[in-house]
């Protein structure tokens, strides 16, 4: 991409992980494989939040609700160490996505969303999610696809 944007109402989520740590088979050598596990996990988060149809893109990274970003995604690893992750829009101002001052990720012709847009379109008396509470289900998300056990964050904030 082109843009990379974190700020308020984002919950960015850059793992580290030894994908050839002995003693975690499950784990592959392959940032394909990786990157496609990241986007199962927020699109599993989705999925437990209520919104529906969330998936991948045939040509472009990240996590999409009817041709819109909700997730962008990024990988990248140094001896087989991960050190990007992802932006998941929870509640950000959508402003900053502008595409007539930025063009988020290089994608031209397609928008950006949230968990609370989606949420709101489908019923505007839905309670949004804190960042803490999408924190907390991708966190189990995360522990479930990639079968590992993660030490949970002392507080987040």
């Amino acid at each position: 991409g082109q843009v990379t944007y974190h700020g308020p109402g984002q919950l960015v989520v850059y793992p580290m992980l030894d994908l050839k740590q002995e003693g975690a088979p499950q784990l592959q050598d392959n940032l394909h494989w990786f990157l496609r596990m990241v986007e199962e996990v927020i699109i599993q988060t989705l999925s437990q939040l209520g919104i529906e149809g969330a998936g991948r893109d045939e040509i472009n990274t990240g996590v999409w609700v009817k041709h819109q970003k909700v997730a962008a995604v990024g990988v990248a690893a140094s001896r087989w160490i991960t050190t990007h992750g992802f932006a998941l829009n929870v509640d950000p101002d959508l402003s900053y996505f502008d595409t007539s001052v930025i063009l988020p990720c290089g994608i031209e012709g397609r928008g950006v969303t949230s968990i609370a847009k989606l949420l709101r379109e489908k019923d505007p008396n839905s309670p949004i999610p804190t960042i803490n509470e999408v924190a907390t289900i991708v966190l189990e998300q995360m522990e479930q696809i990639l079968e590992l056990e993660i030490a949970p964050p002392s507080k987040l904030e």
